[in-house]
């Protein structure tokens, strides 16, 4: 098996993590590490602390793949004196990558949510809050004989993939006209003379992230000096993409006995929640992390109950009786986390170990 380099790896895991569709307020991706680096092993995390680092360093491990960015904003100067610059410093010092995807993999459909789900066995899953706006259309006017070669490459770049299924296109073949002036180096026709060529016009719809890519794509592929294109923003939700999730439980439950389900689902000591009229629980929205913002999602969409953590106490009004909010910590809504990022590693990449760490991420203890 051949070696592979940190811009290696970084590149494949902001693939398969969809790194772009992260929130624009977060710091995702590689944080820290030479590019050019050999990495020699993978130590997963929740939250890239300084005894994470260290035990990277005792186990070999060059590379560190968190949850939580270590870096998040405000970030100076690196002198050791908090938590976070301890961590960082070490990481440099000893030659150790910290990456981090967090909100990108909240966005994923098989992400954070989705496993809080599968956890409480939601049927009939959907996203909370899709992401809206999130796809365009590209139309490309491409002559016959070269229709599938740009298509392809168009393709490759990651457009026509929507929700499961994926190389999505739509071809109309018709007549297009140009003329090259004095000097364009045409590819058909002459210069100060009317060229009419047989023309497929081709459409894709694509993730904005993808943006960039495609048309660096299609640009290489098509024949060409000017190429006529046409990129449309799409009022289409992404129903595929986006924060939080909701189902419906198998069988209605008793608000009380709800509230011991969901206990013993995710180990809680304690579980903070408001006051409401309903009596029983069907429908189940939740979002992992601080997830107040879905408050009004869950609402929207018929709601009994909403799982999250970081709830404010003008929060808990927010309900208006109608919805159970349900508090059970932030860790604690992100618990599964590492041993997600670990399958998923360890299926994707072979050429080097990939191990969890062995320290304890949570920095909240209870006193019952």
């Amino acid at each position: 098996m051949s070696a592979k380099t940190l811009k290696e790896v970084c590149s494949q895991l902001d693939k398969i993590f969809k790194i772009r569709q992260a929130e624009d307020f977060d710091n995702v991706g590689l944080l820290c590490g030479n590019p050019d680096r050999e990495v020699t092993g993978i130590l997963v995390t929740h939250d890239a602390l300084e005894d994470v680092v260290e035990e990277a360093i005792e186990r070999g491990f060059n590379m560190i793949v968190a949850f939580h960015p270590i870096i998040f904003s405000g970030l100076k100067s690196l002198t050791g004196k908090n938590y976070v610059e301890k961590a960082v410093l070490k990481a440099i010092e000893n030659k150790i990558a910290i990456y981090a995807m967090h909100t990108a993999f909240d966005n994923d459909y098989f992400g954070v949510n989705y496993k809080i789900c599968e956890v409480l066995g939601l049927k009939n899953q959907k996203i909370l809050m899709p992401k809206s706006k999130n796809f365009k259309k590209l139309e490309v006017f491409v002559p016959n004989d070269h229709a599938e070669q740009v298509k392809n490459a168009i393709l490759e770049a990651g457009a026509g993939s929507i929700g499961f299924y994926d190389e999505c296109s739509f071809a109309v073949e018709g007549t297009g006209s140009f003329r090259a002036k004095e000097g364009a180096n045409p590819f058909l026709g002459k210069i100060n003379e009317r060229e009419v060529v047989k023309e497929n016009l081709l459409s894709f719809i694509f993730e904005n992230f993808r943006q960039n890519d495609i048309l660096k794509s299609m640009f290489a592929a098509h024949p060409y000096e000017e190429v006529a294109y046409n990129i449309i923003g799409l009022e289409n939700d992404n129903q595929y993409a986006g924060l939080g999730r909701y189902g419906d439980l198998e069988t209605e439950m008793p608000l009380d006995e709800f509230l011991k389900f969901v206990k013993n689902s995710f180990n809680l000591e304690i579980i903070r929640y408001s006051n409401t009229n309903k009596k029983t629980i069907k429908r189940v929205g939740v979002l992992g992390g601080s997830g107040a913002s879905g408050i009004k999602s869950a609402m929207a969409v018929g709601c009994d109950a909403y799982l999250t953590g970081d709830v404010k106490y003008h929060d808990f009004f927010s309900g208006e009786n109608k919805l159970l909010i349900a508090d059970i910590g932030h860790f604690e809504s992100e618990q599964f986390v590492t041993q997600q990022l670990y399958e998923i590693l360890s299926e994707n990449f072979t050429n080097f170990a990939i191990a969890k760490t062995s320290k304890k991420n949570n920095p909240v203890n209870y006193f019952i």
